[in-house]
């Protein structure tokens, strides 16, 4: 969950990316989707070749810590500043290098993921004044939690503070909401939840009043965070609570989400293969379990207990071991699993293997990043919260702050026009989510989640036709 502050009128951003990594070219693509302007500098000829190549963006190769280099790349000009490159250190000082050499006020945005440095998040960015500093594997840690806390559904995203929650799951004959329609349903009582993204059959549909729902969607619905365990059970989807873990890898994903799960009192056992992880582990966490082993070897998972435990997450840093870990698993085990993928090279693959929840490192950062760039390319009126792509980018959920009056303001929803395939799935006024209908209004002060097929939103006013 991340909140920002707007300064700039609704315009193209310069935009500056240091690392062209899988998260910087990710942030190329995206961002320059988005009509901003975007350069990029990296030490490695290849990857900014391949970059310039594929993308109409200026590629540079140097240091981007390199003030020369930083004035080649036109940082006088630079709005948002980005270092994601492998190192911590370098892109921190990427980031006060690039503070100090630009000629007017720059966002800057660092990726940080040492356990050490993430602790003191608040003070590096406070100190170094970095507009942000984002941490991929604390924020996958924390999404694979939110799951693991509700192990029916697919995915659990987190919107107004964490007062909302965005739940994903497919549905299977012996839901009760299978052959009922959006209107049906509201009619019968159910705790508070509105539907607001189905797939079917590759189609994404925004489902109105007369839709009616089938065995094989895929549907996201959102709900209060305190009752989202019984909209679950409401639709006769079971809500076992998590009692305890078992993790294939010990990285900085597995520390953060062992820590996690612990202090939600779920048991942790980590298999990991290097033994002077191992001995750091048990001094980091003595609260778990460690196991110096190969987790790929199907004898040690068997000792490990994979076919009994509640939940099995493998963390490993090869994408082809965590989604074979978790097809085996799927085999010998009822246990939730979550899978970490870090390539999108072979996603349409991934769709169909029935992996269960998949979480991208790389995603939850890029999201991150473009909903402070859309923030901070629209106008002071109203901020974009949070932001997460639907089924494979083909809808987008944005939670909107309204900071002052305008056209969408005062007035019943139902007197404003709307574009199509748009929903307004809730707004959140004080500590209340209210999920509104025609004679509701949207307040100054509101936040304000909107799901939609559209992409680029950057103000509230962008719902209107």
């Amino acid at each position: 969950m991340f909140g920002f502050k707007s300064s700039s009128s609704k315009r193209p951003l310069h935009i500056l990316i240091v690392g062209a990594g899988k998260v910087g070219t990710t942030l190329v693509e995206q961002l320059s989707k988005e009509g901003n302007e975007i350069a990029l500098i990296d030490s490695d000829s290849a990857k900014v070749d391949e970059i310039n190549n594929t993308y109409d963006v200026l590629g540079i190769v140097g240091n981007g810590a390199s003030t020369r280099v930083l004035k080649e790349a036109g940082i006088s000009d630079t709005d948002l500043f980005i270092a994601v490159t492998e190192s911590d250190e370098l892109n921190l000082l990427c980031c006060t290098v690039a503070t100090m050499a630009a000629s007017k006020d720059l966002s800057a945005i660092a990726r940080v993921r040492t356990p050490d440095y993430s602790q003191d998040s608040a003070y590096l960015r406070d100190k170094l004044g970095l507009a942000m500093i984002i941490n991929p594997e604390l924020e996958a840690s924390n999404e694979i939690a939110r799951i693991l806390n509700l192990p029916a559904a697919l995915e659990v995203n987190s919107f107004a503070h964490g007062t909302a929650e965005l739940i994903k799951l497919k549905l299977k004959d012996c839901n009760s909401l299978v052959g009922k329609s959006v209107i049906d349903f509201s009619q019968e009582k159910h705790p508070k939840m509105l539907f607001c993204a189905v797939e079917r059959q590759g189609e994404v549909i925004i489902p109105y009043g007369s839709f009616k729902f089938e065995a094989g969607d895929v549907v996201s619905f959102v709900a209060p965070k305190r009752s989202a365990a019984k909209c679950l059970r409401s639709l006769s989807i079971p809500t076992n609570q998590t009692k305890d873990c078992l993790i294939v890898g010990g990285g900085k994903a597995s520390y953060y989400l062992a820590k996690r799960l612990i202090s939600d009192g779920i048991s942790v056992k980590i298999i990991e293969w290097n033994r002077n992880r191992c001995e750091e582990l048990t001094d980091l966490i003595p609260e778990a379990i460690i196991i110096n082993g190969d987790g790929t070897d199907a004898e040690i998972l068997k000792e490990a207990g994979i076919d009994s435990v509640d939940a099995f997450i493998p963390l490993t840093g090869i994408d082809e071991e965590n989604v074979l870990l978790t097809l085996h698993a799927k085999q010998v085990s009822d246990a939730k699993v979550v899978t970490k993928v870090n390539r999108f090279s072979f996603k349409n693959v991934i769709n169909t293997l029935d992996l269960d929840s998949v979480v991208f490192p790389r995603l939850i950062t890029s999201e991150a990043i473009i909903a402070y760039a859309r923030a901070k390319r629209a106008s002071i009126d109203s901020n974009v919260e949070t932001i997460y792509h639907l089924f494979d980018d083909r809808a987008e959920a944005i939670e909107f702050h309204v900071g002052s009056k305008s056209s969408v303001t005062s007035t019943p929803l139902m007197n404003l026009k709307l574009k199509k395939n748009l929903m307004i799935a809730f707004i959140c006024r004080g500590k209340d989510i209210i999920f509104p209908n025609g004679a509701d209004t949207i307040e100054v002060g509101d936040n304000v989640m909107v799901v939609t097929t559209e992409s680029g939103f950057t103000n509230i006013q962008d719902i209107l036709a």
